[in-house]
């Protein structure tokens, strides 16, 4: 059995050392050591040998280009050393590269350095934070209404918005000071001149927006309609939540080999969810089963809208956050629709909306379906041993990172 790749992470920041070792532990790559500075990557490089470093620039006590020099000089059996940053600027580059790096890559380009089906894996992981919200923040909300009143609990959750932000501020890395000189801004507005990433950004609008027609009504749908009462409607959310959790780990394992065919299923069962669930709602138990169905197959698309949205764009940042804003207007058709169709037709309605709302997120798919159906063959002929054999060899990650420095800064290389 081939020995797993051994990497050596090197960065001061605690959250972007969590996640990097997140990502390459779920493709079965060793993180044998980490280290906060310079000074304690040259250590722990001697003392574990590992294969490949990922070395942050800038750290305290020593930075990561010093480092690299300290690491490779005179060793023979030295390893692969990877300079990661949010920096994007020409001196780094030519720093890293004459240290005796193999590669310099952007942190908003890290995806690259994992097989292409782990790489949904990893929206998985990061969207997980959502899912748990759902899971134990919609009940303790709902409790909190019912004893100390509405307003009690949207205060809660006030504060557990700018505890989050101050956790955010505290370990998120800083990108500031040289975002001029990359001339990023024009090339990611350049993104948009692609029809096919405004249909895939419609695609996510609609599958949120369906999600969302049913989840912002279950409490009076669940006791006005079905009978439960206000005392059971947490322990059902909880189940919500549950179910939420599952199907996001699921899809984030399908996501990127078979991003379309898990958008189409996903779509039509949420579609049938939300059906049956008009249908059946005063039935007890067929009300429960469809209303988790809705939980497994509907926010839990995101890690393969995500995925189809990089595709079809880029994985840079406004490519994301204007994703993000279209996942909001999701939101904000679904809840701004459906309190007017209530006061007119009744709590059936919202499922209803979002059933048209799915049905027209399965329209949105048909380009790429057929656009699938018609590369089959090619796809076909590519086997996918070839992929896997050497996506893991240090070699492979240092070529990638080669053709990453290359398209960077094409004139020093």
């Amino acid at each position: 059995m081939t020995e797993p790749l051994r990497v050596l992470l090197a960065d001061d920041q605690t959250l972007v050392r969590t996640g990097f070792r997140l990502i390459l532990g779920a493709d079965g790559i060793d993180v044998v050591a980490e280290a906060t500075n310079g000074a304690e990557a040259v250590e722990a490089a001697r003392r574990t040998l590992p294969d490949v470093v990922l070395m942050d620039v800038r750290m305290p006590e020593m930075d990561g280009l010093e480092a690299t020099r300290r690491i490779l000089a005179g060793a023979p059996d030295a390893p692969r050393v990877i300079i990661l940053t949010t920096f994007d600027l020409d001196r780094y580059v030519y720093a890293a590269l004459s240290a005796g790096a193999s590669g310099f890559l952007l942190k908003d380009v890290t995806p690259e350095l994992t097989r292409p089906e782990v790489r949904g894996r990893a929206v998985a992981v990061a969207l997980n934070g959502l899912m748990l919200g759902t899971l134990l923040g919609l009940p303790l909300s709902t409790v909190i209404g019912e004893h100390l009143g509405w307003r009690a609990a949207f205060w809660a959750i006030t504060a557990l918005t700018v505890l989050a932000a101050l956790a955010t501020l505290a370990g998120v890395p800083s990108a500031d000071g040289d975002a001029e000189e990359s001339g990023g801004l024009r090339q990611e507005l350049s993104t948009f001149r692609n029809p096919r990433l405004w249909l895939t950004l419609t695609t996510s609008t609609f599958v949120i927006g369906a999600t969302f027609s049913a989840f912002s009504y279950l409490n009076p749908i669940l006791t006005e309609i079905t009978g439960f009462s206000t005392g059971t409607v947490p322990v059902l959310l909880i189940a919500y939540g549950a179910a939420t959790v599952v199907g996001n780990t699921v899809v984030g394992r399908l996501a990127d080999r078979r991003t379309i065919p898990v958008l189409l299923v996903g779509l039509a069962l949420n579609l049938a969810f939300l059906i049956g669930f008009a249908l059946l709602a005063r039935l007890t138990v067929p009300a429960v089963v469809m209303m988790l169905g809705i939980g497994l197959v509907g926010v839990t698309m995101n890690p393969a809208l995500v995925t189809r949205v990089q595709r079809a764009g880029n994985a840079r940042p406004l490519v994301n956050t204007v994703h993000s804003s279209f996942i909001t207007l999701g939101i904000i058709i679904a809840t701004s629709v459906g309190g007017p169709a209530i006061d007119a037709f009744g709590l059936r309605a919202p499922l209803w909306i979002g059933a048209g709302l799915a049905a027209l997120g399965l329209v949105t798919l048909v380009p790429d379906a057929l656009r699938r159906r018609a590369g089959a063959r090619t796809v076909e002929a590519v086997p996918d041993e070839a992929v896997s054999a050497e996506a893991v060899s240090p070699e492979t990650v240092s070529a990638e990172a080669g053709r990453q420095a290359s398209r960077e800064v094409p004139e020093a290389v």
